[in-house]
């Protein structure tokens, strides 16, 4: 018999994905992803990126990485997180941004085209896949 996990443990996990969208003063981004963790649990995700900005075009993150903290489980993941920081850069950038959810923080990276994570991120939205 195997001892039984503590209530308490935080489990460790990563996501990779990738966006599309555009943008008219209003960005409406969304994406698709995988989560894993390092305790087995792992899941299909949808993204949907929503801010202001003021110019207007197609964006794009091609190879994202995120990695969540301070988890207990998976299900955590979901739910809108929010920003706070300064904008990574524009067309073929390096993209990088720390967003919070309650206790849970989400750190994502990736390179794109036409695309500012930052001040431009109003709500980063991860759901089930359906």
């Amino acid at each position: 018999m195997q001892p039984a996990r503590a209530a308490s443990a935080e489990t460790k996990c990563h996501m990779t994905f990738k966006t599309s969208g555009w943008a008219v003063i209003y960005k409406h981004i969304d994406g698709a992803g995988h989560v894993s963790c390092d305790n087995g649990q792992s899941a299909d995700v949808r993204i949907h990126i929503r801010g202001a900005g003021l110019t207007a075009g197609k964006y794009s993150i091609d190879d994202g990485k995120g990695e969540f903290t301070k988890l207990k489980h998976l299900d955590e993941i979901y739910g809108t997180y929010v920003t706070a920081g300064a904008n990574a850069g524009v067309v073929k950038s390096a993209e990088g941004l720390a967003m919070t959810k309650g206790e849970v923080s989400l750190a994502v990276n990736g390179t794109g085209r036409g695309f500012n994570l930052g001040v431009d991120v109003s709500g980063f939205e991860i759901v089930k896949a359906k």
